[in-house]
């Protein structure tokens, strides 16, 4: 049997990768009954969103004052990790979590470094916008 690795690279105590099923996919699945129970697993359900090719939910996830009308994601990339550096709370429904996504396109190695910052709103996380580092 193989595993259905999440891709966010999340593991559990025993450093063992965690499965999709596990992790990010129940939020990724169902937006609407599984929302992100903190601001770091909104980062990681929106790096598997974008591993996945899942517009929709990067949308959805995304705080509606800055939401973009669209998405496009880069023909061919390919995810291949995710780092979480530092999730820390900055206020009772406010946060920042600082990642590098690495990624692979046209054959070259890209990498993304970004402290993200997301607010909770009745009760769900949204991301709110990043600085790049």
């Amino acid at each position: 049997m193989t595993l259905d690795l999440c891709p966010c690279g999340r593991s559990d105590a025993k450093s063992r990768p965690l499965a999709r099923s596990a992790c990010c996919g129940p939020c990724l699945d169902d937006f609407a009954a599984h929302p992100a129970f903190d601001a770091e697993s909104l980062m990681r359900s929106r790096y598997s969103a974008f591993v996945e090719g899942r517009a929709d939910y990067l949308l959805a996830s995304w705080h509606a004052s800055r939401r973009p009308a669209v998405i496009d994601f880069e023909p061919g990339c390919k995810g291949l990790g995710l780092e979480v550096r530092r999730a820390r709370p900055t206020g009772p429904d406010a946060a920042e979590v600082e990642f590098v996504a690495r990624s692979r396109s046209a054959g070259r190695a890209q990498r993304l470094h970004e402290v993200s910052r997301f607010v909770r709103e009745d009760g769900r996380w949204y991301y709110l916008d990043g600085d790049l580092l």
